[in-house]
């Protein structure tokens, strides 16, 4: 391979790293359990808050979890990538926002932020996560807003919502498939 080549190939690993990163976000906020599952490597571990365990155990825990928050969505920021062959160090800051029960069991909106420490693993041509460690770097809850949603959005709609009736689901299933770009 020569110089180009090599570069080419570590920028194409990089996306993938991130297309990953991603497809996790949209997982854990549309309770999408396809999604978390294309994350994580079947054999990965995953220590996040309270769980700790398998990634196949977080996610069955995490499909336990979801349906009692309201509305969460998480954004990602900084990623820092360092490859080192078929094993990626990725530090990924992350803000959450939810409303979920907080610690009096009364409706809360949470605001998190920390960072994802993942040692990524390429398989074959695939990148996913093998092992995750969350750090929390901040976290406030405040009490939530008795209003409803329909109060709380006003006309602003459509409103996000879980799998399948999420509407980003209508617009992957109106773009016809094409074979992966190799």
């Amino acid at each position: 391979m020569d110089r180009n080549e090599d570069v080419i190939g570590a920028l194409y690993d990089r996306e993938m790293i991130r297309d990953c990163l991603f497809r996790y976000c949209r997982g854990i906020d549309r309770a999408d359990e396809a999604a978390l599952r294309s994350a994580y490597w079947p054999d990965g571990t995953d220590t996040h808050g309270p769980y700790q365990g398998s990634a196949s155990g977080f996610i069955d825990w995490a499909m336990k979890t979801l349906p009692s928050i309201e509305r969460g969505i998480h954004q990602i920021h900084n990623i820092l990538i360092e490859l080192r062959g078929a094993q990626a160090a990725v530090e990924t800051y992350f803000t959450a926002l939810q409303r979920q029960p907080g610690a009096d069991g009364a409706m809360a909106d949470v605001h998190m932020a920390g960072r994802y420490l993942d040692r990524f693993e390429k398989r074959g041509e695939e990148w996913r996560v093998a092992d995750r460690l969350v750090v929390f770097d901040w976290v406030s809850e405040t009490p939530a807003a008795p209003d409803t949603e329909a109060q709380r959005f006003g006309r602003r709609r459509p409103i996000g919502g879980r799998w399948p009736e999420d509407p980003v689901y209508g617009l992957l299933a109106s773009v016809p498939s094409a074979p992966p770009v190799k």
